[in-house]
C-alpha cells in the first residue's frame, strides 16, 4: 500500500491537473494498492487538516482542464514559522497531518515560495517530491516549468491581436505581460508576437531610448510600434534606488502600473497616441497547451518513479530534454532570471528589437 498526499500552492496555471494526473496514473499502473489524499487550497489544507480521499474518477478527464481540482492559496514562506491568529504552530500542524495519515510521501506542486516551504518540510523529516509550476519559468534547476508555454501562447495571441488595431490606427500599443521579478514570459511572447520593443525587469530601461526606437520606426515609415512590457519592468533611475526608496516611490505612483507610466511619458514627449492592454490573469487561465500536457505527463510519471524508488527530497526537473531528480536543498530559494547577455537577447537585438537600453 502506497499512501501519498498532494497539494497545489500559490498562483494557479494551466497544467496543474495534468501533472497530478501523471503522478497518480504512474503510481496506479505500477503499485498494487494506492491511496491519494488531496489537501484543499494549498498548504492551508495541510495545516488545518482539510483534505479528501481521491479516487481514480477524480483524475479522469482532467488532462485538458485548467486551474486545479484541489484549489490553491498563497501562504508566504516568511509566515510559515509565525503562529496563526489562534497561536497554531503551522509547521507542527503540517507535520501532524502528514503523520496522522501515515503518508509515504507528499507531492507538492508550486512555484518558488511553495518550493521553499517544501524544502522546509523536507528538513523537518517529511518525504517530499516537488513539481515545478509557474508561468514565469523562474524556478532554478529546471529548463522549463509547466504553465510557461501555455502562458506564452496566450500572451503572444494578445500581441497578435493588437497588431491589426495598431496598424489600422497608427498608434503605439503597450501590452503588459505578467512577470514581477523575471522577464522570461515577456521575452518569449514579445519575440513570438513580433514586438518592436521589449522591456524586462533584468534590463533597466531608459525611456529616452524607448522613444528613440519609436521615432526610428516612424522615420522609416512604420505607422505603429508595439511594446511588450513586463509588469516588473523598471527604469534605470528606479533601479538605482534602494529597495526601501523604490517601494516608497511605487506606493506614491499615480499610475496603475509601469506600462501606464511609460505610456504617459511617450505621449508627453512625442504627441503620439498610446494605448495599454493588460491581458492579466488570462495568461494563467484556460486549457493547457499540448506542450504542457506532454511536459506534465512526463514530470508526473517521473515523480511516480521516484516515489516507487522511495527516493525523496527532490524537485522533478526537465534538463536538456530529460527528466531529472534535483535535490531540493540545492535549488530552493534560488531564482532563475534572464541573463541580459544571453544568446536569445543578442539574437533579438540583431533583428532590431529594442530593450530600451
Amino acid at each position: 500500500m502506497k499512501k501519498i498526499g498532494m497539494l497545489t500552492s500559490g498562483g494557479d496555471c494551466q497544467a496543474l491537473n495534468a501533472a497530478m494526473r501523471g503522478v497518480v496514473k504512474g503510481l496506479s499502473e505500477n503499485v498494487d494498492e494506492l491511496e491519494v489524499y488531496g489537501f484543499l487550497n494549498g498548504y492551508k489544507g495541510l495545516i488545518y487538516g482539510d483534505y479528501r480521499l481521491l479516487t481514480s474518477a477524480d483524475f479522469s478527464g482532467i488532462l485538458t482542464k485548467g486551474g486545479t481540482i484541489l484549489g490553491s492559496s498563497r501562504q508566504p514562506f516568511k509566515q510559515m514559522r509565525v503562529p496563526d491568529e489562534n497561536g497554531l504552530d503551522k509547521v507542527k500542524a503540517m507535520k501532524s497531518t502528514y503523520f496522522k495519515l501515515n503518508l509515504d510521501c507528499l507531492v507538492i506542486l508550486g512555484g518558488n515560495g511553495t518550493e521553499k516551504t517544501a524544502n522546509l518540510l523536507r528538513e523537518e523529516g517529511l518525504n517530499i517530491i516537488h513539481l515545478p509550476k509557474t508561468i514565469d519559468n523562474d524556478i532554478y534547476g529546471t529548463d522549463v516549468t509547466f504553465g510557461f508555454q501555455s502562458a506564452i501562447n496566450i500572451a503572444t495571441e494578445a500581441i497578435d491581436c493588437i497588431h491589426t488595431t495598431a496598424a489600422s490606427h497608427n498608434r503605439v500599443f503597450i501590452v503588459e505581460v505578467m512577470g514581477h521579478k523575471v522577464g522570461w514570459l515577456t521575452l518569449y511572447a514579445g519575440v513570438a508576437g513580433g514586438a518592436d520593443i521589449i522591456l524586462l525587469p533584468e534590463i533597466p530601461y531608459d525611456v529616452e531610448k524607448v522613444i528613440e526606437a519609436i521615432n526610428k520606426r516612424t522615420k522609416a515609415g512604420k505607422g505603429f510600434t508595439i511594446l511588450a512590457v513586463a509588469e516588473g519592468a523598471i527604469s534605470k533611475e528606479d533601479a538605482a534606488l534602494s529597495k526601501k526608496e523604490y517601494k516608497e516611490k511605487v506606493a506614491k505612483r499615480k499610475y496603475p502600473s509601469v506600462s501606464y507610466e511609460i505610456a504617459d511619458r511617450i505621449m508627453k514627449e512625442t504627441g503620439v497616441e498610446v494605448r495599454v492592454t493588460v491581458p492579466g490573469h488570462t495568461q494563467r487561465g484556460g486549457s493547457p497547451c499540448p506542450y504542457d500536457r506532454v511536459l506534465c505527463t512526463r514530470l508526473g510519471s517521473a515523480a511516480a518513479k521516484a516515489i516507487m524508488d522511495e527516493d525523496y527530497g527532490y524537485m522533478i526537473a526537465m534538463v536538456n530534454g530529460k527528466t531529472k531528480r534535483v535535490p531540493l536543498g540545492e535549488v530552493a530559494g534560488k531564482l532563475k532570471t534572464v541573463d541580459p547577455n544571453c544568446q536569445m537577447i543578442k539574437e533579438a537585438k540583431r533583428i532590431g528589437i529594442s530593450f530600451g537600453e
